[in-house]
């Protein structure tokens, strides 16, 4: 070896040591350092990283390609076709650490969720079908936008502006989530967002359907991070004054679509009061949360008490009511409404929102004769709701104290997010 050939493996041995101390860190990194390079999956000190490549360019070595994390992406699936033959598809939002939401075009549904427990395993937390025509026959609103207006109206009926209106009854003796025909029974327009990792599903909801007043233009996106966290984002607006209340209602099972019931959850509701109701759900009074089985400000496993002898509780056969959302907020000043873990699992989900209230309901009425996507059976409460969304019977409760409006007026714009993170401990 002559003294050229030791002189530069000296050289290199001696710049790879340097790059070595003198800042070069490799692993996760979410934020910038002042001296620092961000890249997503490791970061290097500016100083080192420019000294580093200086150094391989003199001694002849090419830069090697930096290794990125695998891009987000939405893909479009045939899902089934409606009996006019109007075409269902599946859109699969995938973001970069593997987890993936399938949503239809028909209802604007949350198909599956897959989401990784505390050892990276990957499984479908949210109740659904296989089939098109399950969800059209059968479905107890499975990961659907419900609307006009999400759960319960007094006997179908409101008055708006001096003018009675009357909607279906399809809850006896009251309406529910829109009527015979709501928003979780039509295909909407999609369209995948160019930003990001979502997609957009847009509608008109026509003058008198369902019995509404006006003619309602709605979009709904979701959206997924890199953070795990699946953003809704609702706008409507309107020609006429009419009534609005839009919520997701994908049922959650964080062991497992079909593994168990979900007696074995941990719920946290941070809010002090919950709205009281009778017999049929309907809303008498916003009540303390103290001294009930509904108070959840500790988490608090699902089961320990649903079997309560409580009135409200055997009202909704379970759990089936809105609590008031907590005070403390997140980076986007979204109120924080629940946290659900799985200890077993140690799947967690948490759910911030801006709106008033979140119906909790318990799957108080499913009973074995479902099939969901695995080929298992659905039953008693091996589901539940968390839906973000102004309070039950809200448009005969105009002006009320305590109650937040729901009326939306031509010339204004309806807007409602929520977000819900998903994690493992």
């Amino acid at each position: 070896m002559n003294i050229r050939e030791k002189k530069m493996i000296s050289i290199t041995i001696g710049m790879f040591c340097l790059f070595l101390f003198s800042g070069c860190v490799i692993g996760e990194v979410g934020t910038k350092t002042k001296d620092a390079i961000v890249s997503g999956t490791s970061y290097v000190g500016q100083k080192s990283k420019s000294l580093y490549r200086s150094t391989k360019t003199e001694l002849g070595f090419k830069e090697a390609t930096p290794v990125r994390p695998k891009p987000m992406s939405v893909a479009k699936s045939k899902f089934g076709a409606m009996p006019d033959g109007t075409v269902v598809s599946k859109y699969t939002l995938s973001n970069a650490n593997g987890m993936r939401v399938g949503i239809l075009d028909y209802g604007g549904t949350v198909k599956e969720i897959l989401a990784p427990d505390r050892n990276g395993k990957f499984e479908n937390i949210s109740l659904g079908f296989a089939s098109l025509d399950a969800y059209r026959e059968k479905s107890p609103y499975f990961g659907c936008i419900t609307g006009r207006y999400a759960n319960r109206i007094a006997k179908g009926k409101f008055r708006l502006e001096d003018k009675q209106y009357t909607l279906a009854i399809n809850n006896e003796p009251n309406h529910l989530h829109g009527g015979i025909r709501g928003f979780d029974k039509y295909v909407w327009k999609a369209k995948i967002i160019e930003t990001g990792t979502g997609v957009e599903f847009s509608r008109t909801s026509a003058d008198g359907e369902e019995g509404y007043p006006g003619n309602l233009d709605c979009k709904v996106t979701y959206i997924l991070t890199d953070e795990n966290e699946l953003v809704v984002e609702y706008e409507a607006k309107t020609d006429k004054p009419t009534v609005i209340n839009l919520t997701n209602h994908t049922y959650f099972n964080l062991a497992g679509e079909g593994a168990s019931t979900i007696l074995d959850h941990h719920l946290m509701l941070p809010g002090n009061q919950f709205v009281a109701t009778d017999e049929t759900n309907i809303p008498t009074d916003i009540m303390s949360v103290e001294g009930t089985p509904l108070d959840f400000r500790k988490s608090t496993k699902i089961g320990d008490r649903i079997e309560s002898a409580h009135p409200q509780i055997k009202f909704g056969k379970g759990y089936d009511h809105t609590w008031l959302v907590g005070t403390k907020k997140n980076e986007e000043d979204l109120n924080h409404a629940a946290t659900l873990k799985h200890q077993g699992t140690g799947r967690c989900l948490e759910i911030f929102t801006d709106q008033p209230g979140i119906q909790f309901y318990s799957g108080n009425y499913l009973d074995g004769t479902l099939t969901g996507h695995g080929g298992k059976s659905y039953a008693l409460r091996s589901g539940l709701c968390l839906e973000t969304q102004v309070f039950p019977d809200s448009p005969n409760r105009e002006g009320q104290k305590g109650w937040q409006s729901c009326v939306l007026k031509p010339g204004d714009v309806y807007t409602h997010k929520t977000i819900h993170r998903f994690f493992a401990e």
